[in-house]
């Protein structure tokens, strides 16, 4: 029992704090450590617990748009602008070289009249113009009669739902035929999220699972812009699947790609006539971040 005490005694005092302090350390650090492993450890076994008893499924869907190709028509105040602004233009603005050369004809043409021209400035002149300022305009007065622009309403085409070029003056959305429980509606492309992969990612493939349909879009962000909460119909319904949640993720369309065969379950409608396909619940979800362009 002394051997012990002699040894302790025997050591300094210095030794025996430093000694102290380094397993004090030891056991503090492995403390922390096994109570953050514990904890996150614990997390995960809640997110998996959650993930595998919630009632709701994660989904994903995708607003494609396609942008208006022509101007959309003038209204009668746009008109009355555009009007006062070209009258603006006309007078604050300088003669072109045209409309000079057009004066320095005229002035030559008066003076040859009159009788008062050197003959020999006018030799030369009629040897660099062979093609008069007011031939030139004639000419082109001609081609201007005989063109014919592309009509802006077409009937044969802006009927047809299924195509992307109907209505171009204004700002499409793809809508498909999608099941829902029991029935089909339309909504904009949806599918369910799968472990491993984002929404987004989700949302791409929606898009790219549509059958005979080969659309190229640029996604606008990684965040959702909207979220639409559904239940699922009674009888569809079980203990493990209640309803969905969507999220929904904004995209621009940048090739159609072939014409879709016109029994291809989805269709462009403008934002006017989406009410007329959904529901006035999902309708005033998307309603909130789909502009009328």
């Amino acid at each position: 029992m002394a051997s012990p005490c002699r040894k302790m005694a025997s050591r300094s005092l210095l030794q025996f704090v430093t000694c102290f302090g380094r397993t004090a350390a030891r056991n503090s650090v492995f403390r922390q450590f096994s109570g953050s492993s514990v904890c996150r450890a614990t997390l995960q076994t809640n997110v998996l617990t959650e993930r595998t008893t919630s009632p709701w499924s994660l989904m994903a869907a995708v607003c494609l748009q396609r942008l208006p190709v022509i101007s959309a028509d003038c209204s009668p105040i746009e008109q009355q602008f555009n009007t006062m602004m070209q009258q603006l233009e006309l007078e604050k603005s300088m003669l072109a070289d045209h409309e000079l050369r057009l004066l320095e004809e005229a002035e030559r043409m008066s003076r040859k009249q009159a009788g008062d021209y050197d003959s020999d400035e006018e030799d030369d002149h009629r040897h660099q113009e062979t093609v008069l300022g007011q031939d030139l305009e004639d000419a082109w007065e001609q081609k201007f009669k005989n063109f014919q622009p592309a009509p802006r309403i077409r009937d044969d085409v802006d009927k047809d739902l299924t195509s992307v070029e109907r209505c171009l003056a204004d700002s499409l959305v793809l809508l498909a035929k999608q099941q829902v429980g029991g029935s089909e509606l339309w909504l904009l492309p949806q599918t369910q999220w799968q472990e491993g992969e984002t929404l987004r990612q989700t949302a791409e493939r929606a898009l790219a699972s549509l059958p005979g349909a080969a659309f190229k879009a640029t996604f606008l962000g990684n965040a959702p812009c909207g979220v639409y909460k559904y239940k699922l119909p009674k009888p569809a319904r079980t203990e493990g699947s209640v309803g969905a949640k969507v999220f929904f993720f904004k995209a621009i369309l940048s090739d159609s790609g072939p014409a879709a065969a016109p029994d291809a379950g989805f269709l462009w409608a403008k934002k006017s006539e989406l009410q007329r396909y959904l529901k006035p619940a999902y309708m005033m979800k998307v309603d909130r971040f789909i502009l009328g362009l």
